[in-house]
């Protein structure tokens, strides 16, 4: 029978070890090696039923579920989003991000070099401004310092909510994220989408380590990396003028989990 539950109520997080946010910052990873999988709610239960002993999660305030809220800033030609997809190597994405449990809003800056590194620059600002961030002056000079596109041009895109688990291996090696109940609104076509019944699992580990846990439970349930930009498919589902050649085939595995998770 499918999991259905909440993915706080996954019996084997209860039997985990706790990290804490501040013995987080042990784990580095500086140079990492990162790989996206899509899944669906069950075969995570069975993922985390088969690593139990092997991860710590990290709680706050004993809790192992983070909910988070990401707000995408765009041009009007959606330049940012055609960028990725025409599999251009140097790209940049604009985001506001809050964690919600905190309250702690960053404004952030992803750039990706042709190296296939990605670079990460951010300033804290208050909650009050995620909706509005251009009206901040701290938030412009941040932006004119660091985007590649005007501001003049610039305005919210794509908002998603996801709830996010975080492991760690015992030896502190490697680290995964767990994203789940995604969900999606676009602030220019006033379009909803909906992906909460799947789950994306970001694995990440220094290169040249030993296979992890989790990796080798992947191989055996025979569940291969299969990437995906949370902002560009919450633009294919919200937009419908915008450009999806590339990502069709991406969409297709998307619907064959939603169905097979849903029991149709």
């Amino acid at each position: 029978m499918a999991f259905v539950g909440p993915i706080g109520e996954i019996a084997a997080l209860a039997g985990m070890p706790t990290i804490t946010l501040a013995e987080m910052k042990e784990v580095q990873l500086m140079n990492r090696v990162d790989e996206k999988y899509l899944m669906s709610r069950e075969q995570l239960a069975r993922l985390l039923r088969m690593v139990e002993g092997d991860y710590y999660v990290q709680r706050l305030d004993g809790e192992a579920v983070a909910p988070y809220r990401s707000l995408y800033l765009e041009t009007p030609t959606l330049d940012m989003y055609t960028t990725h997809h025409n599999r251009h190597l140097r790209r940049q994405k604009l985001r506001l991000r809050t964690y919600l449990a905190s309250g702690l809003t960053f404004v952030e800056v992803k750039n990706k070099a042709n190296t296939g590194k990605t670079r990460k620059r951010r300033v804290e600002v208050e909650e009050s401004m995620f909706y509005r961030p251009l009206e901040s002056a701290e938030v412009c000079d941040f932006l004119q310092r660091e985007s590649l596109y005007p501001l003049e041009r610039l305005s919210p895109h794509v908002e998603n909510r996801f709830e996010r688990i975080t492991l760690v291996d015992l030896q502190k090696t490697s680290r995964i994220t767990i994203d789940s109940g995604i969900r999606f609104h676009n602030h220019a076509t006033g379009l909803d989408a909906d992906l909460s019944p799947l789950v994306v699992m970001e694995l990440k580990h220094e290169v040249g380590a030993p296979l992890s846990p989790m990796a080798r439970a992947m191989l055996e349930l025979r569940i291969h990396p299969k990437r995906m930009s949370k902002y560009c498919i919450g633009t294919v589902l919200t937009n419908p003028d915008a450009k999806h050649n590339r990502f069709k085939q991406k969409l297709r595995y998307i619907d064959r989990l939603v169905a097979v998770q849903s029991g149709f």
